[in-house]
């Protein structure tokens, strides 16, 4: 499917691949990951031909369709779900051609094609998707320009997923999506009919979805079969074994040297002497794979330490309009060394929750407590915008010390963790996960008792969310964190809270626990997850369940309904053709076809209307089962 020969490129005078090649064989799932800058973006583009390569080729199989979701989100009065369908170039082209035909072969050859890419699934299997990337129902007839450009970038996301290339090229899916989106992509991936290429530092999805890790580095691919953690177990064997090479080979060059510095003047063993200097000659090297360390986050706590609670909640609301609240209810309480998970879907409340908790929303009724001393750091995606992208990191600190030396501002600035040459970098010319430290830095500056990331990992590598895991677990005051990457949350939480049905409370359970709660199933243990709610709510949630548990069953039933009237329609048109005056005298190929597409579709037709009444009767039980109000007994 895909083939990468030697392939060399250069940007701004940098090589960014040195004679790299891999190749990906048709149905392979790969992950493609490497240091911030290591030029993972570039090989996407030179793989859809938008750069060309300095030397070396990039190949995809011929006729195959490559598809990647683009940076320009989609816009404009088009409908969400529309804006899905229209991806398909195949599908809107026949449908479009289908008004128009007028020919009874051309409109046979039509419907047979529209019947073999499953046309009349189409908008169910789009729902589906828009479903799993976070979209209710109510939004699929909404124009794109009424979202904002996250949620555009999800319908972008959508629409390539729908069209389903024979090569999809993902650059960072998870970053647009909630911890449930990223759950529904990793079982939509690995479900994946065709060829995938992900680039992605999202370590669960990368364990679940991929059956191949191409490592870039120096220049170079590598490829390692399994997931994240079976890469990085297999890596770390090939470091250790060539840590010891080198080791051995260290060993015999000392030898070696010795025996040339103690004989080379005697004249008995001038031979041995010289022949072993040829040995040290031609003996090379032994290359380590040990790449530079990546630079540590450093959270300073606030000078002065409080006593717990930090924060009370006490029946509070909290919302953007006095009578309309987003949360309510609240009794929470927050102590000096908590380390808590916000989970919850997108719309849930998590954004307002931690507004909350740094005073950028005051409660509309209730009473929330807080100390007077306490200092709340909060760092959230969107704030990476608001950078000035005209000061440099050091000017940055200028501002916040501008009493201080020079001598104590390039030492503050040091903790940063950028490299020296990145210090007077203008922020709008930095990379992403640069901009994330520097703000993450800024934000913690003067100290905190209470640190706030939303998506603090979103622009991280691995080895730079490893530094963030080290930082975390080292910060003296307390944690709320709000992220879709599962391992982070695993790694540094030790309480889940969850936003759910208009209020935050304690979850009782673990990660396994909640992914099995939004993927519906059962934990291993062979009890669902549950999470907490008033007696009343239960109700309501499993009236809902039940009315869930229906609707894909209306949805097949109607489908079936659907695809045995189109049917009907085709033969019917079919039909008419075959009746033509002397077709079969003047043209007997022509009654020949049409008469083979039509069997095809009798046989389809019938085929359709067995799995129409199966699902009908299948509904009529499930139905009668769950005590709807409109069962048929």
């Amino acid at each position: 499917m895909l083939h990468v020969n030697d392939l060399v490129h250069h940007i701004e005078g940098r090589r960014l691949f040195d004679q790299a090649t891999i190749a990906l064989s048709a149905g392979t799932k790969a992950g493609l990951i490497g240091r911030n800058g290591s030029g993972k973006t570039t090989l996407l583009r030179l793989i859809k031909g938008d750069l060309s390569p300095d030397a070396g080729s990039v190949n995809v199989r011929k006729g195959a369709r490559v598809g990647a979701v683009d940076q320009e989100a989609p816009g404009g009065a088009v409908s969400v779900l529309d804006t899905v369908l229209a991806a398909d170039a195949e599908r809107a082209a026949l449908l479009a051609e289908a008004e128009t035909a007028i020919e009874p072969h051309r409109i046979a050859d039509i419907q047979t094609r529209l019947t073999d890419i499953e046309a009349h699934s189409a908008e169910a299997r789009a729902a589906e998707i828009l479903a799993g990337v976070g979209f209710a129902q109510a939004d699929l007839a909404r124009p794109c320009s009424e979202f904002s450009g996250g949620w555009r970038m999800r319908i972008a996301l959508a629409a390539m997923l729908f069209a389903k290339p024979d090569l999809l090229l993902l650059d960072e899916p998870t970053n647009y999506l909630d911890l449930e989106g990223a759950v529904w992509l990793e079982t939509h991936l690995k479900r994946y009919p065709a060829a995938a290429l992900v680039v992605s530092h999202d370590r669960d999805l990368l364990n679940a979805s991929v059956d191949q890790i191409v490592h870039l580095r120096e220049g170079k691919l590598f490829g390692y079969p399994g997931g994240y953690d079976e890469f990085e177990r297999v890596l770390a064997e090939q470091q250790t074994l060539q840590f010891k090479l080198k080791e051995r080979q260290e060993a015999e060059r000392r030898r070696l040297q010795a025996f040339v510095d103690r004989f080379r003047a005697k004249a008995s063993k001038a031979r041995q002497a010289q022949s072993r200097v040829k040995r040290l000659e031609k003996m090379k090297p032994v290359a380590t794979m040990v790449e530079s360390p990546v630079a540590p986050f450093d959270f300073p706590k606030a000078p002065r330490a409080i006593a717990p609670p930090i924060i009370r909640l006490e029946g509070v609301a909290v919302g953007y309009e006095s009578n309309r609240p987003v949360l309510q209810g609240l009794d929470l309480r927050i102590d000096d060394d908590d380390r808590i998970g916000l989970l919850g879907r997108n719309g849930a409340g998590k954004s307002t929750f931690a507004k909350l908790l740094c005073d950028r929303l005051t409660p509309l009724s209730g009473h929330m407590r807080k100390h007077k001393k306490l200092q709340v750091a909060f760092f959230a995606q969107h704030q990476i915008e608001d950078l000035n992208p005209k000061l440099s990191a050091y000017h940055h600190v200028v501002e916040r010390l501008p009493e201080a030396t020079e001598a104590q501002r390039r030492a503050r600035l040091g903790r940063f963790g950028l490299e020296q040459s990145k210090a007077e970098t203008p922020a709008g010319d930095l990379s992403g996960g640069e901009r994330a430290r520097l703000l993450m830095h800024l934000v913690t500056f003067d100290g905190a008792h209470l640190l706030i990331l939303d998506e603090p990992t979103n622009h991280l590598d691995m080895d730079s969310r490893a530094a963030l895991v080290d930082a975390l677990n080292a910060f003296e005051g307390a944690v709320l964190l709000v992220t879709h990457d599962r391992h982070l949350i695993e790694s540094c939480v030790d309480r889940l809270w969850l936003a759910a049905d208009g209020g935050v409370a304690p979850f009782e359970g673990d990660m396994e626990d909640y992914r099995a709660l939004v993927s519906g199933r059962s934990t291993a243990s062979g009890s669902r997850a549950i999470k907490p709610t008033t007696v009343k709510g239960e109700a309501r949630r499993d009236a809902a369940a039940r009315r869930a548990h229906l609707i894909p069953l209306k949805k097949e039933a109607q489908r079936w309904e659907s695809e045995v009237s189109r049917l009907t329609t085709v033969i019917a048109t079919i039909d008419k053709g075959l009746a033509a005056l002397g077709l079969y005298q003047q043209d007997p190929t022509t009654a020949a076809d049409l008469s083979k597409k039509r069997a095809r579709a009798v046989a389809l037709l019938v085929d359709a209307e067995r799995k129409w009444l199966d699902a009908a009767e299948t509904l009529e039980v499930q139905t009668a089962e769950s005590g709807h109000p409109h069962a048929t007994r």
